[in-house]
């Protein structure tokens, strides 16, 4: 699959793809994550990647770790963070860290010092603080050469829900955003961080996902409603990554 021919412009600040039906969009997002891995490293000797939770990134995990992908990418180089966390032990089921390490990513040749989960068992303000500093010490210009976020059924990316104030993390990188319809904290990247990475993924797959899509694409500007719509600028474009069922309502 030659990926890149899949990508067509959206408008100024967003890119889409509809490389197929699941299976093909899976294929395009492990070859475009190998892609960017290879070119960052050859560029500028790591690669830093911010991983999502999610049905789509489990999958992608699950096929970089099989011999035909695994052996494409210097792992040494490679350093792991997460866009967003719940608040749960490393342990948890619930843990974006926990899903993709025993999804594929703890049976690849990254050293463990290259690995900076968000510590989602601690106290969430002081977790937060912790994560950004390690963002500016390890993060060239604070900048990710590849952020993976996904969506939710309400438009919301990352922890960053509809109408909570992590949706206004003024001159942050990582916040702890509450999110009252849910009862609970969680970690975050904000938008600023996100939108500072050198590429931006959303993974749209799926029928359920199809109404959604739409109407972050398509409705007016609202991201306090649609957080997702925030994603990306005319610097950092965001690609938007969807199946044939998810992207069936798209003219």
């Amino acid at each position: 699959m030659k990926w890149q021919e899949f990508i067509r412009s959206y408008d100024e600040r967003r890119d889409i793809a509809i490389p197929g039906d699941n299976k093909q969009a899976i294929e395009f997002c492990v070859e475009q994550f190998i892609a960017i891995a290879k070119h960052s490293i050859e560029t500028n000797g790591i690669f830093t990647a911010a991983l999502s939770g999610g049905s789509t990134p489990k999958a992608i995990y699950q096929k970089l770790a099989e011999d035909s992908y695994r052996k494409q990418v210097d792992w040494k180089k490679v350093l792991l963070f997460w866009s967003d966390e719940r608040c749960v032990p490393p342990d948890d089921t619930e843990s974006n860290y926990h899903m993709a390490m025993t999804n594929g990513m703890e049976t690849l040749p990254i050293p463990k010092e290259n690995i900076f989960r968000m510590e989602g068992e601690k106290d969430p303000e002081k977790a937060a603080e912790r994560y950004e500093q390690l963002i500016r010490q390890k993060v060239p210009s604070t900048s990710f050469d590849l952020i993976m976020l996904g969506m939710g059924e309400d438009g919301h990316t990352a922890s960053l829900f509809p109408k909570t104030h992590g949706l206004h993390a003024d001159n942050l990188l990582v916040t702890a955003n509450f999110i009252p319809q849910k009862h609970i904290w969680r970690l975050t990247l904000t938008f600023e961080c996100i939108n500072n990475s050198k590429n931006i993924s959303i993974y749209v797959l799926g029928k359920a996902k199809a109404e959604m899509l739409k109407k972050v694409l398509s409705a007016p500007y609202d991201p306090d409603a649609l957080p997702s719509q925030k994603v990306g600028t005319a610097q950092h474009k965001a690609l938007w990554i969807a199946d044939k069922d998810a992207a069936q309502d798209l003219c």
